[in-house]
């Protein structure tokens, strides 16, 4: 047996930040979280730095920058050549590294120090590649029950319930992985474990009896900006990333992206128990985040990639062993990023951390220090048409388009749903001035990109989504 502290990671994919019923959503339910982050730590301004799968997750796994690590956006089929993770470390440094679920690799079975595996991929995402979860229900059902991402677009707003027995659900299929890893993990070594559910990621597919909870609840309209009205028109695109539905329609949306929530909710409280039941809890860190969240109708958006709440925002929990000296119902306001998982994993464990992490341990913060910490968060995201730089630091965001040059900046405690664009408006110019000011500063540090002088934002590119090199 071993007394060093036992990790587990549960990152689901796309899940918003405002998605706890701890956080006050008026709709969402979380019973099971709720109680985690009401007897642990709650970060409550916690973002993507760059709010897509792929970058999101290489933050996670490298603690480096989007900047760093090379990916500036989202682009499938680039190989993960990263010597240095998390995983690595934990690895090397005496830790048995389990993982089910969802890790978005390239190749999809690079272990990146991941010592066992159980995957799910999408299979869009990675056409004659099977992963061990469709492996195993076509085993099971002789293919009478196949995965919905496998029957439509992964991206759609459309709604079809799992009518099935739940026990096939790929969110069911992840956890009970995971447990089954941890049934027979080496007991003279402690573990780390990830598990990376897919939902609430469309396709909405949550069990009929979640769905039905979220049924005839009725729904609060979504926020439109003053600054969103170019996205305001009317779409039956099933795919789509802007345009008005319906509301019938949009409803049905929300009430499944909600019921999948509440769905991977109750799974995580099945994990919950099964490590109680196992005495595990005296001495394992839990962890929940998400890589981004997802606009959901917000301001005429869907899906992610964009600098606004609804994409930009994650949850972030962390549940301190029974035994810790942390203390625990706590609730931080500070600016964290996925980079600060690696760095405070390792220090948890014991492990050096290595000089390549840009990210900063969120150790001091468990301990109510807060002195020195970073002032916000510096996200970004690019693709073929358009990139954007976004700063925040919960309070107060502000967002440049790379291209247009165009700028965002909203209030946040008086228009927390960035209704309104105040970054022509004279009485914020000293505010906008001092967020322009500190991105001009970051950007200058990166000459390559051509973004700052130093002394200026300069608009009329493009990054790439990956610098070639790098990765």
């Amino acid at each position: 047996m071993t007394n060093r502290p036992n990790f587990i990671i549960v990152f689901p994919d796309q899940w918003r930040g405002d998605c706890l019923g701890i956080n006050g959503h008026p709709t969402v339910q979380t019973p099971f979280l709720d109680h985690l982050a009401s007897d642990g730590v709650l970060f409550t301004c916690a973002y993507s730095a760059a709010p897509t799968c792929i970058p999101a997750r290489a933050c996670l796994a490298t603690g480096q920058t989007p900047s760093t690590h090379g990916r500036l956006g989202y682009q499938d089929g680039v190989p993960w050549n990263y010597h240095t993770t998390l995983m690595s470390c934990l690895r090397n440094g005496g830790y048995q590294t389990l993982q089910a679920g969802k890790t978005h690799f390239y190749p999809q079975r690079a272990a990146l120090g991941f010592e066992e595996m159980r995957l799910y991929e999408v299979p869009i995402h990675h056409p004659g590649f099977e992963s061990d979860y469709h492996y195993w229900i076509q085993n099971q059902t002789g293919g009478r029950i196949q995965d919905v991402a496998r029957q439509a677009d992964p991206n759609t707003w459309v709604v079809k319930t799992w009518d099935h027995n739940e026990a096939y659900h790929c969110t069911n299929w992840i956890v009970d992985s995971g447990i089954e890893l941890l049934t027979r993990r080496d007991p003279t070594r402690p573990f780390f474990l990830q598990l990376g559910i897919h939902r609430p990621h469309a396709p909405y597919d949550p069990p009929k009896a979640y769905y039905d909870q979220y049924a005839d609840c009725d729904l609060e309209d979504v926020p439109v900006g003053d600054w969103a009205e170019i996205y305001d028109c009317p779409t039956r695109d099933v795919g789509c990333w802007q345009g008005r539905l319906p509301k019938k329609t949009l409803d049905q949306t929300r009430r499944a992206y909600y019921a999948s929530i509440t769905h991977i909710d109750y799974q995580i409280g099945k994990l919950f128990n099964w490590l109680r039941v196992h005495r595990l809890l005296e001495n394992t860190y839990i962890l929940f985040l998400s890589d981004h969240g997802e606009q959901l109708g917000d301001h005429c958006q869907f899906r992610k990639a964009t600098p606004f709440e609804g994409s930009a925002k994650i949850p972030m929990i962390l549940y301190p062993p029974k035994g810790s000296h942390f203390n625990r119902g706590v609730i931080c306001n500070n600016p964290v990023t996925h980079m600060d998982i690696m760095p405070t994993v390792l220090e948890l464990a014991n492990v050096a951390i290595p000089d390549s992490v840009e990210g900063k341990s969120l150790v001091p913060l468990l301990q109510g220090v807060s002195d020195g910490w970073r002032e916000y968060v510096h996200g970004e995201h690019a693709n073929r048409t358009h990139g954007w730089q976004y700063l925040t630091d919960g309070k107060e965001k502000y967002i440049w388009e790379t291209l247009s040059g165009k700028e965002l900046f909203f209030d946040m405690v008086n228009d927390p749903q960035e209704k309104q664009n105040k970054a022509g408006n004279s009485a914020y110019a000293a505010r906008v001035t001092r967020w322009r000011e500190r991105l001009i500063a970051n950007l200058a540090l990166r000459p390559q990109d051509g973004l700052s002088d130093g002394h200026v934002l300069l608009p009329g590119k493009v990054l790439p989504n990956v610098r070639s090199g790098d990765v």
